[in-house]
């Protein structure tokens, strides 16, 4: 393929998942564990990361909408998985995952989290990729990392999305992205590309919108 035709394609991916994105996404349900997850009807991308990472903020961008996923400023508010339907028919789901590192948490709570999260990556058939979100102004922690060791352990792909990008100097983002693309390039699931993405901004949510559609296989 010419470097023309791989451009004209991804040009052409772009634009469909720009309109699959604009139609119809809805909530379809959430689960507190296993037993209340959908039937694994369709090919599913997941979103992980930090509390208050700008998860919910990155999926509101992502679709177009203003709270299609619940935003707060309260670390940990997203305790369970929920499941979001794209397309006219369904063509695939989005899963928020809950979110990680809350400090303040009492340690049953983490323990559940840890089993209803490694559950799910390690038995979730139709779970094609997931996104590991990290925050461009703290860069790449250790609770990340052991996130990236699940992901790793569970053999599920990943994509390392650098969010509120905007929130810092060109400089200090530079050295950022350089420092999570060598921790990335040490996980054999982690896809070799970080993504730099601002929600507020709308930098980087075309390409990533591309980027699920691609890993959708749809």
């Amino acid at each position: 393929m010419t470097d023309d035709e791989a451009g004209a394609k991804e040009a052409e991916l772009a634009a469909r998942a720009g309109r699959l994105f604009s139609g119809r996404v809805e909530f379809l349900k959430s689960a507190p564990s296993l037993k209340f997850i959908p039937d694994p009807d369709y090919p599913e991308i997941a979103f992980c990361g930090r509390s208050n990472v700008g998860k919910s903020s990155l999926l509101n961008a992502l679709t177009g909408r203003k709270s299609i996923a619940r935003t707060s400023v309260t670390p940990g508010r997203t305790q369970e998985l929920n499941f979001f339907e794209v397309g006219e028919p369904t063509l695939f789901r989005l899963v928020d995952m809950p979110g990680y590192g809350f400090a303040k948490a009492p340690p049953k709570v983490v323990e559940n989290w840890r089993g209803l999260v490694r559950s799910f990556l390690r038995g979730r058939v139709p779970l094609k990729r997931t996104l590991l979100l990290i925050d461009s102004r703290h860069g790449v922690k250790d609770v990340d990392r052991e996130m990236m060791r699940m992901l790793d352990e569970a053999a599920v792909g990943y994509r390392v999305v650098l969010t509120k990008a905007d929130k810092i100097k060109a400089s200090e983002l530079q050295k950022v992205l350089d420092a999570t693309l060598a921790e990335a390039r040490k996980h054999p699931a982690a896809y070799p590309v970080i993504h730099v993405t601002s929600s507020e901004k709308k930098m980087g949510i075309e390409e990533l919108r591309a980027a699920v559609l691609a890993d959708a296989e749809i």
